[in-house]
C-alpha cells in the first residue's frame, strides 16, 4: 500500500493552491502528520476505488475553474513505484527502497537485508586482499578476484530471480570443495584447528570472509524460508554453503605456505 506523508501533500498544495479535496486510492496511508495538515487547510479527503474513478473525479469542487469541468493536469497523479500490497507511489521514500524493478518494500524487508550483508562480505574480500598484498601473497588476493565476483553472481542471481548455473571455485566442483575442506588432513596434511591469532593476520582475515558467508546464508535463509522452514533458493545457499568450505581450504593452504 501507499504511504502519503505530510511532504507530498505540502508538495501538491504548492502545486494547486485552490486544492479542496484530495483524493487517494483506496488501500494508501496517509500519516497522521499529512491528516493534520489536511484538517489545517479545510481539505477533505476522498478515497478512490480505483485509477479511472480518480481521474475522471480528481479535481471536482476544487476550485471554479474544476466546476466548470476543468481541472490541472498537475493534480493527477503519475504514478512511478508501485508496493507489494498493491498501492501506487509517484516518488519512492527515504525508508523504502526497490525490490525490484518499480516494486517498493520497506528496508527492513528480508531480501534487502540479505542484500545488505552480500554487500558487507564484499567489503570484507576486499579487505581481506589489501591484507593479502601487503603480506606478499599476491596469487591469494587473485583468487580472492575469483570469489568477489562469485559473491557479485549471487547477489544477481537473487536481485533478477534467475538460477545459479552449475559452478566451479577455484577449479574445484562442488563436490571437491566439500570434501577437501571436511579432510584437510588427507589433503594439506594438516588437522582442522581453531583459528587462532598465532596463525597470522591472512588467516585471520579469510577466516572473517568465512563466518560472514555464515552470515549471509543465515540471511538468505529467512529471506526464502517456506511456511514448513523448507527454502525456495536452495541454489543459492549450496553455492554459499561450497564458499564457506573454500574459506577453510584457503586457510589450510596458507597454513600450509603453499600462497608463499
Amino acid at each position: 500500500m501507499g504511504v502519503i506523508t505530510e511532504a507530498e501533500i505540502r508538495k501538491q498544495i504548492n502545486k494547486n493552491k485552490e486544492l479542496k479535496t484530495f483524493y487517494i486510492e483506496r488501500g494508501q496511508i496517509v500519516t497522521p502528520s499529512a491528516k493534520s495538515y489536511l484538517s489545517e487547510k479545510n481539505i477533505e479527503i476522498k478515497y478512490m476505488d480505483d485509477k479511472e474513478d480518480l481521474n475522471n473525479n480528481i479535481g471536482k469542487d476544487n476550485n471554479n475553474d474544476n466546476k466548470n469541468g476543468k481541472f490541472k493536469e498537475e493534480s493527477v497523479k503519475k504514478y512511478k513505484y508501485t508496493t507489494v500490497f498493491g498501492g501506487h507511489m509517484a516518488e519512492k521514500p527515504e525508508h523504502m527502497t526497490q525490490l525490484n524493478g518499480n516494486l517498493l518494500v520497506f528496508k527492513d524487508h528480508k531480501r534487502i537485508i540479505l542484500r545488505g550483508k552480500l554487500d558487507s562480505l564484499e567489503t570484507k574480500i576486499l579487505e581481506s586482499q589489501i591484507i593479502c598484498i601487503k603480506n606478499g601473497m599476491e596469487s591469494l588476493a587473485k583468487d580472492l578476484d575469483e570469489v568477489l565476483s562469485f559473491i557479485r553472481t549471487i547477489l544477481r542471481c537473487e536481485v533478477l530471480e534467475e538460477p545459479l548455473e552449475e559452478f566451479t571455485l577455484l577449479g574445484l566442483t562442488p563436490k571437491e570443495l566439500r570434501e577437501q575442506s571436511h579432510y584437510p588432513k588427507k589433503y594439506f596434511g594438516i588437522d582442522h584447528e581453531y583459528i587462532s591469532y598465532k596463525m597470522g593476520e591472512v588467516v585471520v582475515s579469510i577466516n572473517s570472509i568465512r563466518t560472514s558467508v555464515r552470515e549471509v546464508e543465515l540471511s538468505l535463509y529467512e529471506a526464502f524460508k517456506g511456511e514448513y522452514g523448507q527454502i525456495e533458493r536452495e541454489d543459492l545457499m549450496k553455492g554459499l554453503n561450497r564458499l564457506s568450505s573454500l574459506c577453510w581450504i584457503l586457510i589450510y593452504k596458507v597454513r600450509t605456505g603453499e600462497y608463499k
